[in-house]
């Protein structure tokens, strides 16, 4: 058997971390094993896919154990298309304020101002 490089034993060693880091949080080590085994078939030499991945999980790893997170799961949609209240736009949007105009947003989600400052 090969010897593992020195980022496949920074992976490796997230994973462990990750795992006893989500024990006793619900949804926690399912969630861990899934991502971990989706980005499996990244091939070796994708590097820089695989060291930004490394630091997503380094970051998860410490909001897991800053002690505010209770559980861990996916986001997802609980209601189906059914549920929905009636004249609500797409999943994810803000409810319509009114009747008034509205303001587009930028990708931050931020309303536009105009140049003129309104």
């Amino acid at each position: 058997m090969s010897r593992h490089s020195r980022l496949q034993r920074q992976v490796l060693s997230l994973y462990r971390e990750l795992l006893r880091a989500g024990r006793g949080k619900p949804g926690a080590e399912s969630r861990v094993r899934a991502e971990f085994r989706q980005h499996a078939g990244l091939p070796r030499t994708d590097v820089l896919r695989i060291e930004y991945l490394y630091r997503r999980g380094r970051r998860q790893l410490q909001l897991l154990r800053s002690g505010h997170a209770t559980a861990m799961g996916a986001f997802v949609s609980t209601r189906g298309p059914t549920e929905e209240s009636p004249g609500a736009g797409a999943p994810g949007t803000p409810p319509d304020e009114g009747d008034g105009p509205r303001r587009p947003l930028d990708s931050m989600g931020a309303p536009k101002t105009a140049p003129d400052g309104r």
